[in-house]
């Protein structure tokens, strides 16, 4: 069963752009189970952040936790 990976319309992209100054994004793509896509999009959501703001958090977080 294939699904397609998540995507970034490009009113994020540019919203990104001006949150972090950067002029260039990269598009990462990778599969998850629907489910999990259901839960993190509705939790980015919930939190009034977008699903990169999350993905950026969270990454942050598991590199600090694990440096230990």
């Amino acid at each position: 069963m294939a699904m397609a990976p998540l995507q970034i319309s490009k009113a994020t992209d540019r919203n990104e752009q001006q949150r972090t100054g950067s002029k260039e994004l990269e598009t990462l793509n990778f599969k998850v189970p629907p489910e999990f896509k259901r839960a993190f999009k509705g939790y980015a959501v919930s939190q009034g952040v977008s699903m990169v703001e999350l993905l950026r958090e969270g990454f942050e977080l598991i590199m600090q936790k694990r440096k230990a």
